[in-house]
């Protein structure tokens, strides 16, 4: 692990050169252990692919006091104390409710109705959340799904939109402009200001997609 300042009150420690799943299992572990050891002296802990950022109250103590608490974090992680939930989200799959599901299929030399079952095929690791609130990037997809961003972004993607960039896939949480490419909507609720946990999925969770259809879609709360 390897730490470096990065502004008066804050830190960021990599954990490697490149993100796996073990690697940000670490990551994680790391960011539970600190959250018990630095109490109220924490503003905020970001956790991603490979790093953990610390943001500190420099009132109650210092980059050095820190990076010890990170170093002594990292080293007390326990690989058989790995904690973790599988969250399930509802996908309507189809043309009509995501436009780029045709021309992924085409590309790929398949079917709607099998990049549907290929994107379900898999549970996918909650690397990061960013973007937007709610917005978690989640990997990886099947190869043959793989799909670069859209050279030019939409201006509107509407809420609860299920898309795929490289090899990620994500919901947007909210409508907002985005160059994923889009193949189906998710009703639930991603992002809610008024909860205790405004968000439902947390890095290190895991996401397992269910295809429904659009009754279904509606019954949830789904808008088209």
């Amino acid at each position: 692990m390897r730490v470096e300042d990065t502004g008066e009150n804050s830190v960021i420690a990599w954990f490697a050169d490149k993100a796996s799943v073990e690697v940000n299992e670490s990551v994680v572990a790391t960011c539970r252990n600190l959250e018990q050891s630095m109490g109220d002296t924490i503003i905020d802990l970001v956790p991603s692919y490979a790093s953990l950022l610390v943001v500190f109250d420099p009132f109650k103590t210092h980059h050095a006091e820190v990076h010890e608490w990170l170093s002594a974090a990292f080293e007390s992680i326990n690989p058989t104390e790995t904690i973790t939930k599988v969250i399930e989200l509802p996908v309507l799959y189809g043309e009509a409710y995501g436009p780029d599901i045709k021309r992924i299929a085409d590309n790929a030399g398949i079917t709607e109705f099998q990049v549907a079952q290929l994107h379900q095929s898999i549970e996918y690791r909650v690397y990061a959340i960013g973007f937007a609130p709610g917005f978690a990037y989640l990997g990886e997809i099947d190869l043959k799904l793989a799909t670069p961003r859209l050279e030019i972004p939409r201006q509107n993607v509407p809420k609860g939109a299920v898309a795929i960039a490289d090899r990620q896939t994500a919901v947007y949480p909210s409508e907002s402009p985005g160059g994923w490419n889009l193949i189906g909507l998710c009703p639930t609720r991603l992002i809610d200001p008024t909860e205790k946990l405004p968000m439902p999925i947390a890095v290190g969770d895991w996401v397992r997609f269910i295809e429904i259809d659009e009754a279904q879609y509606l019954n949830l709360g789904g808008e088209l």
